[in-house]
């Protein structure tokens, strides 16, 4: 999960595909959801992207 605040939900998920951190856990599962969470501190709004890897 990655998770960012005043950024956007594919920033994160981009993060998290750029820093390969699937690879660190591919060996508990083979059925990964990446998921990317931004936080709106003016709006109090929050996005999620969700995406099966």
């Amino acid at each position: 999960m990655g998770l960012y605040v005043n950024k956007t939900a594919d920033a994160a998920i981009v993060q998290i595909k750029q820093k390969n951190y699937p690879a660190k856990v591919a060996q508990y599962t083979d059925n990964l959801l990446l998921v990317g969470i931004n936080y709106d501190k003016d709006t109090k709004q929050h996005s999620c992207v969700i995406e099966k890897l």
